[in-house]
Order: C-alpha cells, then sequence, then structure tokens
C-alpha cells in the first residue's frame, strides 16, 4: 500500500499513542507522564519520545512535569537512563520544532505563490 506521507512510520506511531490515550480511563496529563517514565525505565531512543510531544501540548504538560517524573524515578531506574531521557526528550523536541518550522517555512512559500498566481 504506497503512501503519500513523508514520514508515515512516525504518523502510525502518533495515530497509535492517540488512539490508546482515547481509549484509557486515565487523564491524559498522568497517561503521559507514565508513558514518559516508562520510555526512560526502557532506555528508548529519541524517536520514542517524539510520539509523545502532541500529546503532551495537549495535555497542557509543563516541562516542570517532566521533570519532575525524571527526578521521581532516578532512585528506581537510576541516573544514568534519567540523563540518557532527558538528552533524548531534547532531541525529540528540537527535532519537533525543526519540522514544525518546515511546515511554517512551506505554507508560507505556498501562500506567496498562490498570492502571485
Amino acid at each position: 500500500m504506497a503512501t503519500s506521507s513523508d514520514a508515515p512510520v512516525l504518523e502510525k506511531l502518533a495515530a497509535m499513542t492517540m488512539d490508546s490515550i482515547e481509549h484509557c480511563g486515565m487523564d491524559a496529563a498522568p497517561l503521559i507522564l507514565t508513558r514518559i517514565a516508562a520510555l526512560a525505565a526502557m532506555d528508548a531512543p529519541a524517536i520514542s519520545y517524539l510520539a509523545h510531544v502532541d500529546p503532551a501540548i495537549k495535555a497542557n504538560l509543563t516541562v516542570e512535569q517532566v521533570q519532575d517524573v525524571l527526578v521521581a524515578i532516578a532512585p528506581v531506574i537510576g541516573t544514568a537512563r534519567v540523563m540518557a531521557a532527558a538528552a533524548h526528550i531534547t532531541e525529540a523536541l528540537g527535532f519537533a520544532v525543526a519540522v514544525a518550522e518546515s511546515d511554517a517555512e512551506a505554507m508560507a512559500m505556498a501562500e506567496s505563490e498562490s498570492r502571485r498566481s
């Protein structure tokens, strides 16, 4: 099956994440914080955190709340994994910002082109 998306795997993972959130009885904020804790415990790569950026924003999570979760789980999973998680989260946020900027530039260029026509 062909797809027109530039990032079909990431989009599928994001859709799975949103579907899971909708079918879970937990409120969105504690659910995302629980998932972040689980990702940290698994030593997940940055791309795994990326699927949770949009749900975290929609749940109105703050950087401080995410930091508090990492502090809370550090004695259980270890400081090395917490530091790795912090780096992976930062990387995922940087990627999300870069994609958003790229999308905004593409939209601005398309709008500019349509005005010229």
